[in-house]
């Protein structure tokens, strides 16, 4: 079930809707013109100043009228102002057009509205439609370290989503916790089962509130692509992970250092920042290898299969 979409106005939800069909129609004109009497009914309504964003947006990409980017600017901020949560992605739109800040501009409140509406189809589009490999890159990459159908001990699944690196993990973990934003995506690993426990929570403060030590194993399959900076994220599982265990997740890559926000609106990390921030937060690197881990508009996205141990003596 997709996520409904509602001003508590009917009149204003038409409006909204028909804005919406303009929109996917190629006629930005009509489309703004629908979600200002959308926003004249429903002036508090989110998604209808993020709506009138994107015609303004999709405008000023046609006519190059400092206006028109002006208005899109302005109707990006009223989304965010009324919504700081962001479900609808206002900061990765006021990026995509010259404003704000790159590396704060996946909110966890969009990866969360994100994935409660991608979840009941997740996996037949990721996995059928995109070719998604990552689990199974991640536990081959593993294997090929500890040995393969070795047992990992305690795991922790970072944002586990409908859980696939669980199925893909097998019978390896004596314990796998999944810790994930979405709720729905946690219904649907639930569902599919192999986890003995499941979190939802903020990655960070989610790794924050786990034992320290506790942990023999942490996986991130395709979490960091909604990460810019990732110090946090590897600060927390070298907390909870014991000297000498093992941290496995994905990058989406790209040929320079640092990191960047691509037109796909995932980030991309550098290859010596991945090494710098590892050693930084306290692992040894032991694998990065390319690896395509997704496929996207029929082209192959580069990506890398990270394994670092934990430094420190068990």
């Amino acid at each position: 079930m997709s996520r409904t979409i509602t001003s508590g106005d009917f009149l204003a939800d038409r409006r909204y809707a028909y804005a919406q069909a303009c929109l996917d129609e190629g006629d930005p004109d009509a489309a703004a013109e629908m979600a200002e009497q959308c926003l004249e009914i429903a002036p508090r309504f989110a998604p209808a100043w993020f709506l009138l964003g994107r015609a303004r947006e999709a405008r000023h990409g046609r006519t190059g009228r400092p206006d028109d980017h002006h208005a899109a600017l302005r109707a990006y901020a009223n989304a965010l102002e009324i919504d700081p949560d962001d479900a609808q992605g206002a900061r990765i739109a006021l990026v995509r057009i010259g404003a704000g800040a790159a590396l704060t501009a996946i909110s966890p409140g969009y990866v969360r509205a994100l994935f409660d509406a991608y979840a009941p189809r997740f996996d037949r589009h990721l996995v059928g439609g995109l070719a998604y490999r990552g689990p199974d890159l991640l536990v081959e990459a593993l294997d090929a370290l500890v040995g393969s159908g070795t047992p990992l001990g305690r795991v922790i699944d970072l944002g586990c989503g409908t859980g696939l690196v669980g199925a893909a993990l097998g019978h390896r973990p004596t314990h796998l916790t999944g810790i994930d934003l979405s709720p729905r995506m946690l219904a649907e690993a639930a569902r599919r089962g192999g986890y003995h426990r499941l979190v939802e929570g903020e990655l960070v403060a989610a790794l924050a509130a786990e034992a320290a030590g506790g942990a023999d194993c942490v996986t991130a399959a395709d979490v960091l692509i909604y990460v810019g900076d990732m110090v946090g994220m590897l600060a927390g599982a070298a907390r909870v992970l014991r000297p000498g265990g093992h941290l496995a997740f994905t990058v989406q890559s790209h040929p320079g250092d640092g990191w960047v926000l691509g037109p796909d609106a995932r980030y991309a990390h550098g290859d010596p920042l991945v090494r710098d921030t590892l050693t930084r937060s306290g692992f040894t690197p032991e694998t990065l290898a390319p690896a395509v881990i997704r496929r996207e508009n029929g082209a192959d996205v580069a990506g890398r299969i990270v394994v670092a141990r934990r430094d420190g003596t068990s």
